[in-house]
């Protein structure tokens, strides 16, 4: 067992419940895999026999936070198990900031990560913020956009961190069925919930999904969530 902060303990944790409400759609410990494929720096695929024993293992399940002497804990079951937190902790990490804010008294501002953000209060001209959601075959350019309160909003996405190989594009976001890009005709989704952590999770969750599939896998955990796949 690996001591941690009870912060890390907190995303760890968040992370296996989404793992567990997606049926391991999302994995958290599938660093691995991002490491493999690496697509930022790839050229190309990796070899075959080196994906291969990653695939469906399910490897989230090899993950126990734990307690130990009073502290928390990380437990992995698995030499391949790596955790990659790169779909929570940034919505993690905003709640705490937003939540920082209100506790000194600001009403109103915009926190942003990466992709994610959380709306609080309203904008200076009194109405809701208008945010705006990328398309994915012009980033200089909007598919719509959304009117948010005291909400949060992140977008999971296979347009800025790819690389191309044969015509076809390998992206980041990981299927943890097959341990490579997933392939879909969906090209992002964007997500609103209550929490940026909860929206940032679920984004990645449902990538891939067509909105109905997508809005019965997020509101049973989300109340009043939404969720807009584009292709």
């Amino acid at each position: 067992a690996v001591a941690v902060t009870p912060a890390t303990a907190t995303v760890v944790r968040a992370a296996l419940e989404w793992a567990e409400r997606s049926d391991g759609r999302f994995d958290p410990a599938l660093g691995s895999v991002s490491k493999l494929w690496d697509v930022l720096n790839r050229h190309e695929p990796p070899a075959a026999d080196r994906v291969k024993p990653l695939a469906g293992r399910g490897l989230w399940r090899k993950v126990d936070v734990g307690t130990l002497n009073g502290f928390p804990v990380l437990r992995y079951d698995d030499r391949d198990v790596q955790l990659d937190l790169g779909a929570i902790a940034k919505g993690y990490g905003i709640d705490r900031a937003a939540a920082a804010l209100r506790a000194r008294g600001i009403e109103h501002a915009i926190v942003t990560v990466g992709g994610d953000l959380y709306a609080l209060g309203g904008s200076p001209d009194g109405g809701a913020w208008q945010v705006g959601i990328r398309d994915p075959h012009d980033l200089s350019a909007l598919a719509g956009s959304l009117e948010v309160r005291d909400s949060a909003v992140a977008t999971s996405g296979d347009y800025e961190r790819f690389f191309r190989w044969r015509g076809m594009r390998y992206h980041h976001l990981m299927d943890p069925v097959t341990a490579a890009p997933r392939i879909t005709a969906v090209h992002s989704v964007t997500v609103t919930a209550h929490r940026a952590m909860d929206a940032d999770a679920a984004s990645t969750s449902v990538f891939g999904l067509g909105r109905s599939a997508a809005l019965a896998a997020v509101r049973p955990a989300i109340p009043g969530a939404d969720a807009i796949p584009l292709t």
